[in-house]
Formats: C-alpha cells, structure tokens, sequence
C-alpha cells in the first residue's frame, strides 16, 4: 500500500510479512488453521492494517453481524459477489473477532499491500462489532437478528444493543444499514440513525408460531414497555409485531419474503419481493431460520446493485459453510452436522429435525462443551424445547464436556430412558459408538456446540471425511 508520498508502507509490509509467515507455521505444524494468531502478530506491528486496506477496496466493505446465521448469510453474501464478478475479501473461516478478521485480510493481501479483492465481506462476532465498524468504514452493514447468546462473555441483549448503537450512531450516510425488521430490538437501535435504512422481513402465511416460545427474549416494547402483540409470529420473537399500548409497530418492508416452501434438511424456497418485483429463489439450505439467511442475503445484494438473476445463481450453487447443516458420508451412513449454541438456534434444529413426523426419528448424537467459545454457563439448555423430542422413537446419545448435563436434560424433558445413551467425553470414541448404533445405509444427525463441532470435524478430518475447515 502506498504512504501520502507514494511509496511503499514499510509497517504494513512488515505486518503483512510476518502475519503470512506465521500461517505457513502453524498449518505447517499442524496446530490448526492459522485463522487467529496471524491476526494478532499483524496488529501489534501494524494497528490500522485493516484501515489501511479495507480504504483501498474499489466497492467497499460489508459488515454482517448478528446472533445467530453470520457464518452461512455472509458466505451466501460472498458467493452471490464472486458470481457477480466480484473479487471477495472474506473470512470465510468464521473467524470473526478483530484478529480473526486481520487474518484473513493479511492472508489474501498483496506484500505491497494490495487488499486482494475488490469489495469486502466481514462476519463480526457480536461484542466485536463496534470494532470491525470503527475499523473499516462499512459501505453496507446487515444486521441479521439480536438473540441471547452466551451471557457470561455478551450479557444481557441490552448491553449488546448500546454498544451497537454507539456504533452506528458514528455513521454517515455513506453506509447503508440493512436490517431484520422481524426484530423489535434491531428496529429500536437502528431508529433515527443519520445512515439510510433498508427494512427486510416475512410475510408468511404457513409457517408461523402460535404462542411465544420460552426462549424468546425481546418481547417487550421498547418505548414503552407493555407487552408485544402479533399479527403474524415466525422464530422467537421475530415476526409482525406491534405494541397495543403506544402503537409501536414493525415498519414498512422494503424486501418481503413470502410463501415459503421448506423440504426436510435438503432445501427451501422461497418468494421474495423487491423493487416491485417477486421472484423465487431456491437454495441448497433448510429451514425457516435459513429463510431469513436468504431474505438477508438477498436484501444486501440488491443493495450492492448485483442483478436478480445473478443471485439467483448464487443461491442455488450455494451450500451449507462447514458444521451448519453439513452432510458426511462416512462408513456407510449418512450423518448431518447442525451447530447448535443458544436456545433459539437449537430450538428451530430441533423443531426443522421433528416437524415432518411430529416427533424425532432418526438417531442424533448431541455435543455439548463449555469452553470458552460455547460460552462457560450452559443453564441454557433448560431453555430448549427438549420437549419435541420425547415424541418419536429416535435413539439420543450424548457426548461432551457436559454431556452427563444433556442426558439429565433429556429424562427431564420427558425422553425415555431407554433411549438416552451417555458416551464418552472422549469425541473419538464417542463417534465411532455413534455411528456403530446406526445402520449402516441409514441417516443420523449430530447437533454439537462450537468447539465440540470443530473437535468432531478434527475427528473426520484425520480419517478423510471431511475437509479441515480453513481449505473449505
């Protein structure tokens, strides 16, 4: 990158150097992917190197933020950009803290420092949002949804609310703020911002809830504080929702998602209208969460000016990013991986798994540990709907740190004993239990938490079943 005299920037070649450098060691080792420490080598030599080349980006930057779906909405964001034609920066990884993030740039930058791309796309982790923002400038942010998630690192969905309040608030009207209008709380942070906003939700006549769930967290109005009322409920407390007390509503939608068609854990469908023009768009991703993903997606690559039709191919080429909803074949069985890490993304696992036969009935082996970046407190499972799962005649195994917690868990939810089956902590051993109890030809689901999904893909990898996550 040239300095203000035209020359190289030394620091940033440097950073960039050793950030590279440091990569090749780590893989070379074999001590992981290199997603995170090359970051943090890069910004101790060089602190503004993301500054420096997210302002050399011709089409700028996105920023996707939320609780639940970053990984998968911004790789379909990605995706729908390169069939555009557009050279993507993005950590595709799901690295998404601030030194997660320099990795990947400093990985796919030039030693010149070239940004190796032309426009940008950013996952950010929640707490490290008013960084990446301040950081990078964004020319299109999309906040996705707020849920409760991991209170011992993130707290209450209100202190999340005001760091990223004071976050946008220092935006211009050169960025656009997409956002979830389903979501009461996102509506609330992003009213009366100087940025223009563009209103993404469902309008959805089949799939809809009939009363909140316990796991639902913002249902309260925001101005006043009554209860939220619904004319139309979809996931949690996203959906069509007003206030009876002050008449606070959902505003106007810009983009509409509509008439939704979910087949099973292959695929969705669905209708979306947008500059007065509806189109249907399929994917290779199911259930009704992932609807959203794809009316996100889609909102976002209408604002990036990227033509219907190109997105449409986008979205169906697309599949699922590694451990969300992904499919392994190994030993003769089929086995499908959901990463699951709050209540609200477990529960629509849990309902997308139940709701062709109203119960479970098919094997799973459920993964729960409690480091640090499943979150260390994991009194969120009483908060699952475990309860959809007493019907049916699915065998539950469970495994994990804390996969003595999840079996108590499911006795209590009303699953038969006889069909809970504790396994070993050990994930090496607990997979080849699992996978012993299922008939071979047969499919199985495996619902981990964060790092026990990457501990078990670890597993699969070193047997050659799936490919380590960083060459994906």
């Amino acid at each position: 990158m040239a300095d203000r005299s035209g020359g190289l920037d030394p620091r940033l070649t440097l950073a960039l150097a050793a950030s590279k450098a440091s990569a090749r060691v780590i893989r070379g080792i074999g001590r992981g992917g290199g997603t995170s420490a090359p970051g943090l080598v890069a910004e101790r030599l060089d602190s503004a190197l993301l500054t420096k080349l997210t302002g050399k980006l011709a089409h700028g930057t996105i920023v996707v933020a939320g609780t639940n779906g970053k990984t998968t909405t911004s790789r379909m964001i990605a995706d729908i950009l390169s069939a555009a034609g557009r050279s993507v920066v993005h950590n595709r990884s799901g690295s998404n803290l601030v030194r997660g993030v320099i990795s990947a740039f400093a990985a796919q930058a030039t030693l010149g420092g070239g940004p190796g791309g032309d426009i940008a796309v950013i996952e950010t982790d929640e707490a490290a949002f008013p960084e990446i923002v301040r950081l990078t400038h964004p020319r299109i942010i999309l906040l996705n949804n707020l849920f409760r998630d991991q209170l011992d690192r993130y707290g209450e969905l209100d202190t999340i609310a005001r760091t990223w309040r004071s976050a946008l608030e220092s935006l211009g009207a050169e960025t656009t703020i997409v956002v979830n209008a389903d979501d009461p709380a996102l509506v609330a942070l992003t009213d009366d911002l100087n940025s223009p906003r563009i209103t993404f939700g469902l309008n959805e006549g089949r799939y809809r809830l009939d009363v909140l769930p316990h796991a639902a967290d913002a249902s309260s109005c925001r101005v006043c504080g009554a209860n939220l009322a619904y004319h139309a409920h979809y996931v949690s407390h996203l959906g069509d929702w007003y206030c009876p007390s002050c008449g606070r509503a959902r505003p106007s939608l810009d983009i509409e998602g509509g008439a939704i068609e979910l087949h099973g854990v292959e695929s969705l469908s669905i209708s979306v209208l947008a500059n007065g023009v509806r189109r249907r768009f399929e994917t290779g991703v199911p259930g009704l969460y992932n609807a959203y993903n794809v009316l996100a997606a889609v909102a976002v690559a209408n604002q990036a000016a990227v033509p219907i039709d190109t997105i449409d191919g986008g979205l169906r080429a697309f599949r699922s990013a590694f451990g969300r909803i992904e499919r392994v074949s190994y030993r003769g069985r089929s086995l499908t991986i959901a990463l699951v890490k709050n209540p609200v993304g477990f529960n629509e696992v849990l309902r997308m798994l139940t709701a062709a036969s109203g119960g479970l009935a098919v094997p799973t082996m459920i993964a729960i540990n409690d480091l640090y970046a499943d979150g260390r407190d994991v009194s969120w499972l009483w908060d699952v709907d475990f309860e959809l799962l007493a019907a049916g005649d699915g065998d539950l195994s469970t495994t994990g740190l804390r996969g003595a917690d999840m079996a108590n868990r499911l006795k209590y939810a009303g699953v038969s004993p006889g069909r809970i089956h504790p396994l070993s902590q050990n994930f090496s051993d607990a997979i080849d239990a699992f996978v012993e109890s299922v008939p071979e030809g047969d499919t199985a689901y495996i619902l981990p938490t964060y790092t026990a999904m990457l501990e078990i893909r670890k597993v699969l990898a070193s047997r050659g079943a799936v490919e380590t996550f960083w060459r994906q």
